[in-house]
């Protein structure tokens, strides 16, 4: 519903049939128009919102969903925005959902469970229509069932939750980080260290998991000592760059987590005086917008992150329009994107 701007009883003379008789339309068309329907055509639609907009008739979001049920906002649940990862995947994400005028509410949960689950929690209290997450670590099924019951529709992104049959959007980090670890096989880099993650959500086991493959095909040992878990930040990959250059069996060349560990570990490499791409080998991951002008230009995987903005919030439309959607994890092939930060290797002294 639209009402008029200014005093309570201006707002009351003016009504859809208002502006329906001053076009010469119906006042369902003009209904239609001013909630972005697709049924009425794109010129009528903009006469209508324009001459709404001339006699300062603004939409009653309140009144509209005591009516349809729908409030027309929609969760958004994400680890950190200030990750350029998250920041790529909202872009997508608010993209969609503004084609049909779903305003969203955003929370950086940081991986704190308890913070989440408030955030659901007013999602419920204001009668959101529904909820895409990548769910904090040591989130439990029962949190997305919850709300599910409670009739707010979850989609995930870029991380999964066991037991949970909801539609879950994510790039396919095994074959990826393979794609980056078999890069550097082919080049003949034979001691290859794997830096940043953790075990404690789906996307860390799985990129560990395709390195341990890539490495175990083409015949080479998987030691413990060679991986540098925890890193996740690009702070945390400069500060990685220490231990890892201090590694006793000196590894030619770094896998990383992601695009951020992978330029604060050049950035650490440099500082102790080598030459990232030249004397050490550096692949990232995410293909952030960074990666292309960092120096040396970052070797990475491109992870899909806007596709998976972009068809998360596409598939919770189509579960608020009723649309029956498949349930399940949705991988999306990566795509490796070879640059400067990576060459055959050089032995350290």
């Amino acid at each position: 519903m639209w009402r008029a701007r200014g005093d309570a009883p201006l707002a009351q003379k003016i009504k859809l049939s208002t502006i329906a008789d001053s076009l010469g339309v119906s006042t369902a068309t003009v209904s239609l128009a001013l909630r972005d329907s697709p049924l009425v055509a794109d010129a009528t639609r903009e006469r209508i919102k324009e001459h709404a907009r001339a006699i300062g008739y603004i939409y009653n979001r309140r009144a509209a969903s005591l009516r349809t049920s729908r409030s027309g906002i929609v969760g958004v649940c994400v680890h950190d925005v200030m990750n350029p990862f998250y920041a790529e995947i909202l872009r997508s994400i608010e993209l969609e959902l503004d084609r049909s005028r779903q305003t969203f509410l955003l929370c950086n949960h940081y991986d704190q469970v308890e913070k989440q689950r408030n955030f659901l929690d007013t999602l419920l209290q204001l009668g959101a229509d529904g909820v895409i997450m990548s769910a904090a670590i040591g989130t439990p099924a029962d949190d997305i069932r919850m709300v599910e019951d409670n009739g707010l529709p979850a989609v995930l992104i870029a991380r999964s939750v066991e037991g949970v049959d909801v539609p879950s959007f994510r790039g396919d980090d095994a074959y990826g980080i393979g794609l980056a670890t078999n890069h550097l096989i082919s080049l003949g880099h034979h001691r290859i260290a794997m830096i940043g993650g953790t075990d404690q959500t789906s996307t860390g086991r799985d990129r560990y998991q395709g390195y341990v493959a890539a490495m175990e095909k083409a015949g080479l040992p998987v030691l413990p000592s060679m991986r540098l878990a925890g890193p996740r930040t690009k702070q945390a990959g400069f500060e990685a760059a220490q231990t890892f250059l201090a590694m006793k069996d000196k590894p030619t060349a770094a896998v990383c987590w992601n695009d951020l560990v992978a330029i604060g570990l050049m950035n650490g490499i440099a500082r102790a005086g080598l030459a990232p791409g030249v004397d050490v080998s550096v692949t990232g991951y995410d293909d952030l917008e960074e990666a292309a002008i960092a120096t040396p230009a970052l070797t990475t995987v491109w992870n899909g992150q806007r596709e998976v903005g972009r068809r998360a919030a596409r598939v919770l439309l189509e579960r608020l329009n009723g649309v029956e959607v498949e349930r399940g994890q949705h991988l999306i092939q990566p795509e490796l994107h070879v640059r400067q930060s990576t060459t055959k290797p050089r032995e350290r002294v």
